[in-house]
């Protein structure tokens, strides 16, 4: 016992004095340092690293810049809401800050992916960064991948269904004509080869044995002796033979976190531990275990480590991937239009039955942002963006009335009070009138000016043009 004592007390004597050796070397080293440096900030992905690029360029001060980057942050706040799959074409202008937003669902067991095709003059960088919802707020994004800019293509699966978003933004002076893709598919193979969506006869959640348990899979109907092949690349994590389940096979996906199970089988093709890879033979169809009574099927599900069996419908149902091509004019992209004179809906999205967001005034003018399938989504002058039918817009360049000024008239940047102004045009001058928004119309004097001024009274849909209001 004093051996035991005399041990502890020579071994606490040794760990006091190392422990005042290190705060002593730790002093010194402080010592030697004349001051204190934080690390450098280092970008973790392409769209910060351009900003950071500019900064320590001396440029990101500069109104390009700031333009450029307060319209990668806005997007967000305006995405397009749009369902897979989904086409759109749009040009960017290089003199311009561009950037977009695309906003949509993906199910737990689907892939969603995002190309883009890019038709410019010149090499363009082009950033694609996925963001998803936080939270119950569907305004708060945080991102979870990006793109390599010089790819063009991004991919996701997630664990969870979330709403998702991408935003897409080349590089400053950069621009060209940009067809976007966004297409779904399900993340995994179909288990029975040559087997489809429609051959699943029992689903998951159906009662069994008199409603005591629910069915924690899908049942895939084939002939005896189907093979029946990996979804995935995965690993054979066990191979036996039970009352219940008859012949089965376990894979473990790793890359996904899950496991598959596959039951009822006649023949099992494999051993535990091997690889198999995504359509490898891994067995055949059967009604071995519970299920000798039934006509021949296999028993599929998806096992998460923690959390039980998932519904395996979403990782295998068959998705239309082939978006509605674009038919729509693609030579007025970017180009100012106005609304004809009749009813013009406003609608969400390229559907003709889809939400109606407003009823465009005639004569009201909208600039052509994008096309997609035989519609165009277009930017109102408050802001508001929609889909329109082509035959509801006509071109900007012709005046619907010429008339003389009878008082001088402020042209201003934009429909609205407190805009700044551009000039003013004294009495007898004439103005072309190229179209109309609330109590503001666009003009275009004779020296080639186009801008707003105010009119004296808002004009009827379909009726006379009224004269300009007094700009003293």
């Amino acid at each position: 016992m004093e051996s035991d004592q005399l041990m502890n007390t020579r071994n606490t004597r040794l760990l006091a004095r190392l422990m005042i050796l290190f705060l002593l070397a730790a002093f010194l080293f402080q010592a030697c340092k004349q001051e204190s440096v934080p690390e450098p900030y280092r970008p973790t992905y392409a769209h910060a690293n351009y900003i950071h690029s500019l900064e320590q360029a001396g440029l990101a001060e500069s109104a390009l810049a700031l333009d450029w980057i307060q319209a990668s942050r806005e997007c967000l706040n305006h995405p397009v809401a749009v369902t897979t799959p989904f086409e759109e074409t749009f040009y960017v202008d290089p003199a311009g800050a561009f950037a977009v937003v695309y906003r949509f669902e993906i199910k737990r067991g689907q892939r969603t992916e995002i190309e883009i095709d890019l038709e410019s003059p010149n090499p363009v960088r082009v950033f694609m960064d996925l963001f998803r919802t936080e939270g119950d707020s569907s305004q708060y994004w945080v991102k979870v991948a990006s793109a390599n800019e010089s790819e063009h293509r991004l991919e996701v699966e997630p664990r969870v269904t979330f709403e998702y978003a991408v935003r897409i933004q080349p590089e400053l002076l950069r621009g060209g004509r940009f067809t976007v893709t966004i297409r779904t598919v399900p993340s995994l193979g179909f288990p029975v080869q040559g087997g489809r969506f429609r051959d699943i006869g029992s689903w998951f959640g159906d009662p069994r044995d008199g409603g005591r348990r629910e069915h924690h899979g899908v049942d895939i109907f084939a002939r005896r002796h189907t093979p029946v092949v990996a979804p995935s690349d995965a690993e054979v994590s066990r191979v036996r033979e039970g009352a219940v389940g008859g012949r089965t096979v376990w894979l473990r996906d790793e890359e996904r976190g899950f496991s598959m199970y596959f039951a009822h089988l006649q023949e099992q093709k494999v051993r535990a531990r091997d690889r198999v890879k995504r359509g490898q033979v891994i067995g055949t169809v059967g009604n071995t275990g519970n299920a000798r009574t039934t006509p021949p099927h296999l028993h599929f599900a998806i096992y998460y480590r923690g959390s039980g069996a998932v519904d395996p419908v979403d990782f295998l149902r068959e998705t239309d991937d082939a978006p509605m091509a674009v038919t729509a004019d693609l030579q007025i992209l970017g180009q100012w239009v106005r609304a004809r004179d009749g009813r013009t809906s406003l609608r969400s999205s390229t559907a003709a039955r889809s939400e109606r967001l407003s009823e465009v005034e005639p004569y009201t003018p909208m600039k052509v942002l994008a096309a997609a399938a035989d519609r165009y989504r277009v930017l109102l002058p408050d802001g508001q963006t929609g889909y329109i039918a082509p035959d509801r817009i006509e071109p900007l360049g012709e005046s619907l009335q010429t008339q003389a000024v009878a008082r001088t008239l402020s042209i201003t940047e934009s429909p609205k009070m407190g805009s700044v102004e551009m000039e003013r045009i004294l009495p007898g001058k004439m103005i072309n009138i190229l179209a109309y928004f609330h109590d503001y119309w666009l003009v275009r004097t004779d020296e080639g000016l186009t801008g707003w001024a105010a009119a004296s009274s808002p004009a009827p849909p379909g009726g006379r043009l009224p004269d300009l209001g007094d700009q003293d």
